[in-house]
């Protein structure tokens, strides 16, 4: 019974994993790899179950804890950069911009 859930898991992150290198957005694949994440860590918990390790529920907790706080980073360093190139400040620009006024002066 756990062997097919663990089997269609690995389908599920399969799945997933298409989706993320196929994505028509960025959002799309980094849903897709944060699908992938939640879906290792449950695959981490059966294959525990089965191997009869609860430690590996330790292990599927901290990595649950990572793949949140890596999400969350990722999804505020996109945002930050739409807010920038919204804005029309680019690195470039600035550069220009700086070098432009320290000849004026």
């Amino acid at each position: 019974m756990f062997a097919a859930a663990a089997a269609g898991v690995i389908v599920s992150m399969a799945l997933a994993l298409i989706r993320a290198l196929a994505g028509p957005t960025l959002w799309d694949r980094v849903l897709a790899v944060n699908t992938f994440g939640t879906k290792t860590v449950l695959l981490i918990a059966v294959l525990g179950f089965l191997a009869g390790r609860p430690e590996f529920l330790d292990l599927a907790l901290v990595y649950a804890l990572i793949n949140f706080v890596a999400t969350i980073g990722v999804l505020r360093f996109f945002e930050a950069e739409a807010v920038r190139v919204r804005s029309g400040a680019s690195a470039g620009d600035a550069a220009t911009r700086e070098a432009g006024a320290g000849g004026d002066a």
